[in-house]
């Protein structure tokens, strides 16, 4: 599932440790634009967090999971970003494809141009 919108606060970064080893995350506040404006709280995770490099009034779209876990007969709920982009930000290889060799032009027809097709 992916969001836009505009990051209005980010939260301090929180560190621990766990039986896996040291874990990072930051959340972010994503504001949603519409007639009425939604809030998301969004988490980044480990290196996620530099990848993103988020700062407040950036544009982003979000691509995020959404998960639910119970405990002690409570639900709690974590949006969590597996990838961010900036709004503008290509991967670089704008009218490349991936092997890095150059797209051919695109050709384009007009309505007064007869292309011989039948339908």
């Amino acid at each position: 599932m992916e969001v836009s919108g505009t990051v209005i606060s980010l939260l301090p970064e929180v560190t621990g440790q766990g039986k896996n080893g040291m874990w990072r995350k930051q959340e972010f506040i994503l504001e949603i634009p519409s007639q009425y404006p939604k809030k998301v709280c969004i988490s980044l995770w480990g290196d996620k967090i530099d990848q993103a490099n988020l700062q407040v009034n950036d544009s982003v779209t979000a691509s995020i999971d959404v998960e639910s876990r119970e405990y002690n007969s409570r639900w709690y709920t974590e949006v969590r970003a597996w990838k961010v982009e900036k709004a503008g930000a290509s991967g670089g290889n704008a009218g490349y494809n991936a092997g890095g060799s150059p797209l051919p032009p695109v050709t384009t027809f007009t309505e007064d141009e007869s292309d011989d097709l039948p339908f």
